[in-house]
């Protein structure tokens, strides 16, 4: 398990460097290890990079590191991403449901099933919306290259979105998914998909109020990110 963290750490630093996102990584609220995986909170700016080029970034990393050890087995990794108010402590609503969306059975599924693929995501309904809705460049990830399913883990049950780096997903098994019957507003179309293939920058702003995640104020709207 130590040796697998500590792998772990190094193709996440690794795929956000390439994004785009070491300075936020290295200032990453509550790091915690979970076995064989990691969860840690970020800043919510940097959503838009986290969702449109993170994923692809990683999964060339993860081809790369399955090149470079030959004698290990190969890293296959689920991502999850959810945003809300958190402590300092990192315990709250947002981080359990991190963890719930992270035990879909679907986003297993799909790990298992697709071929090549050593990168799944899931991303919340709330995280969705705030990414594309927002007009924020998002590399070239569209709207379209994220599949509808209604997440489930224990008790837990809420629309979520599936990402596959360099699925189509015209080819996959459309059985695996559980659509809500009212589904929400989709974001509006982004029409052909960017030829820019540049990671996202995260936008500069002025951040006022309880946003900061170091702990100074009571709460902060982060980002949460799992990964098993």
């Amino acid at each position: 398990m130590q040796e697998i963290n500590a792998d772990i750490q190094q193709v996440l630093a690794q795929a956000l460097s390439a994004t785009g996102l070491s300075a936020h990584w290295e200032q990453r609220a509550f790091p915690q290890h979970t076995g064989d995986g990691y969860v840690a909170g970020l800043d919510p700016e940097v959503l838009p990079a986290l969702v449109g080029c993170f994923p692809g970034a990683l999964s060339d990393v993860l081809h790369e590191y399955r090149r470079q050890n030959p004698g290990k087995s190969p890293l296959q990794l689920r991502v999850s991403v959810h945003v809300g108010p958190l402590p300092p402590s990192g315990l709250g609503v947002p981080m359990v449901e991190t963890h719930r969306l992270l035990d879909d059975q679907t986003l297993r599924d799909l790990l298992a099933k697709a071929k090549r693929a050593n990168t799944v995501m899931i991303i919340s309904q709330r995280v969705y919306e705030d990414v594309f809705q927002s007009g924020l460049e998002t590399g070239s990830t569209v709207a379209e290259d994220f599949a509808q399913n209604i997440a489930k883990a224990k008790k837990f049950a809420q629309p979520a979105w599936l990402h596959v780096p360099g699925l189509d997903w015209g080819l996959a098994d459309r059985s695996l998914f559980e659509v809500p019957e009212q589904s929400s507003t989709a974001p509006p179309s982004q029409g052909t998909r960017r030829e820019d293939s540049q990671p996202a920058s995260a936008p500069s702003f002025v951040q006022n109020g309880n946003g900061n995640f170091q702990g100074q104020h009571q709460y902060f709207n982060g980002g949460v990110g799992g990964l098993r």
